[in-house]
């Protein structure tokens, strides 16, 4: 296997270029004189010859919004757990990989990607048996959780401090065909609606120095088939999958293909019957080939001009965002939220539900214009006894605004959090003034410097546990003031 790298996401007419070319080069070789000829009709089913060129395109629009999510999952999740070459690889399914560092730079698989919280990774395939996840005990000040995302990037459910306070348990994570009993000893049973996950532990950290007992936490977490959690004989094992490669290029330009792998190992939710026919008819159902047998060029050019249209459509309007309410949620809260969840999938994929952390999101300044550290410096001020109320910890967090990104700094700084506030420089009025900016600041300001590129940039922050001022907007953040021109 090659390796593999997140790109930059292409623009949207590039994107329609990527598309139509790779599918027309798929095509050429396998269509006969009499199908180039076939000026747009299908020669596949019955069903499908009755829709149009047009039909098609606004079903793969629908098709496109509804499966972003779950090929963009597929590609962290084939990185993470799949290719082993990739430099961002982390361990087989159903086994636990521990990452006692916070993120940086480096990390390239996820966008939008926290640097508070060292995580641990757990990629699940269900298929044979359930998964039993323990977590263990630990001080009731630090904040830790598992997040358990399903293919359809909706967040099934917690485990931890939010739901289950600090007190540890043994915790089944089961497939959509598993119809046993609760074991004794298990706290919860959480039931997952696809064959294949993705699931993260977040760790608190509070600071450098608390690495060791991150660590201790991290060791404490554990993962093992049912079976061997009760000493049975383990079931046959699932068969083994063909997974095709995909790296930020080929999302795009193979993305139909990549669907219908993954529907695979999707099955329909509640009330999804009649978008899965809709999009049956123009040959996107799981397992079947992309493009289908006999399709004419004009359908599957069709197809993907829709795609690239669909893809420019979401990208504009993550570039509205101004918060991660409505984006996340539980199948139930999701539920025929494709394009909520899309721009979730694109602005900051595994994003938690609201009520687990809150994401103001900073891409224009206050008077409406683009943050751009190259033309101005800017500052976000919390007024004195104003600062973020949250039961557990909040964050600032630096990204560049086209990969989405954290910045490569010359201080090794990505964020400014609540865990810093001893070291936080105060202005007279006891207000706290974070100075965003390319280059640093006066010295006696260094401390509350956020690195900034020499570009457009975004700025995320992160609110664990809000309190309920949060939620119901009693509570507002400050806005990002420009503070004069950028200094290089």
């Amino acid at each position: 296997m090659s390796d593999v790298h997140t790109f930059p996401a292409p623009s949207g007419t590039t994107l329609v270029k990527i598309l139509v070319f790779a599918l027309a080069v798929t095509l050429a070789g396998g269509c006969t004189e009499s199908q180039k000829a076939n000026d747009g009709a299908d020669s596949g089913s019955e069903a499908s010859q009755q829709i149009s060129n047009e039909d098609a395109a606004t079903i793969a629009e629908e098709g496109y919004v509804y499966l972003f999510p779950m090929v963009r999952n597929y590609q962290t999740i084939y990185q993470f757990a799949v290719n082993t070459q990739d430099e961002q690889y982390k361990a087989p399914f159903n086994q636990i990989r521990n990452i006692a560092e916070v993120t940086t730079y480096r990390d390239t698989a996820i966008q939008t990607v926290n640097s508070d919280t060292p995580y641990s990774l757990l990629m699940l395939d269900l298929r044979a048996e359930p998964i039993v996840v323990t977590l263990p005990e630990i001080d009731e000040e630090r904040y830790y959780s598992l997040q358990i995302v399903d293919l359809y990037t909706h967040n099934v459910d917690y485990l931890g401090t939010r739901k289950d306070g600090n007190g540890g348990g043994d915790f089944l994570l089961a497939g959509p065909d598993w119809d046993g009993s609760t074991p004794s000893g298990i706290s919860r049973v959480i039931r997952i609606p696809t064959y294949l996950a993705y699931s993260q532990f977040r760790t608190q950290l509070f600071s450098p120095d608390d690495l060791v007992q991150v660590k201790a936490v991290q060791a404490g977490y554990r993962s093992e088939p049912l079976s061997k959690y009760l000493g049975q004989p383990a079931p046959a094992p699932a068969p083994d999958i063909d997974f095709p490669a995909i790296d930020g290029d080929s999302l795009q330009s193979r993305f139909w293909e990549y669907a219908n792998f993954l529907l695979e190992y999707a099955p329909p939710m509640p009330g999804e019957s009649e978008l899965r026919q809709r999009l049956a008819s123009i040959g996107i159902s799981a397992g079947e080939p992309w493009p289908p047998a006999g399709a004419p060029p004009q359908r599957i050019a069709a197809i993907a001009e829709a795609a690239g249209r669909a893809y420019a459509k979401l990208d504009e309007d993550v570039r509205q965002l101004t918060t991660s309410a409505g984006l996340f949620g539980t199948p139930e809260a999701m539920a025929g939220h494709y394009r909520e969840r899309a721009m979730g999938a694109l602005g900051g994929i595994y994003g938690n539900d609201t009520e687990e952390t809150l994401y103001p999101s900073y891409q224009r300044d206050a008077s409406g214009d683009l943050l751009d550290t190259s033309v101005h410096n800017y500052t976000l001020t919390f007024p004195a006894k104003q600062l973020p109320p949250v039961d557990a910890f909040w964050s600032i967090t630096m990204y560049d605004a086209t990969t989405r990104l954290l910045i490569k700094n010359p201080i090794d700084r990505y964020l400014v959090n609540s865990t810093m506030l001893d070291d936080l420089v105060r202005n007279p009025d006891e207000s706290i003034t974070i100075y965003i900016q390319h280059a640093p600041p006066e010295s006696r300001l260094a401390a509350n410097w956020l690195p900034a590129p020499n570009g457009p940039m975004s700025v995320v922050m992160r609110l664990y546990l809000p309190r309920p001022e949060v939620l119901d907007e009693t509570w507002t953040p400050p806005s990002v003031q420009i503070a004069g021109a950028a200094t290089h």
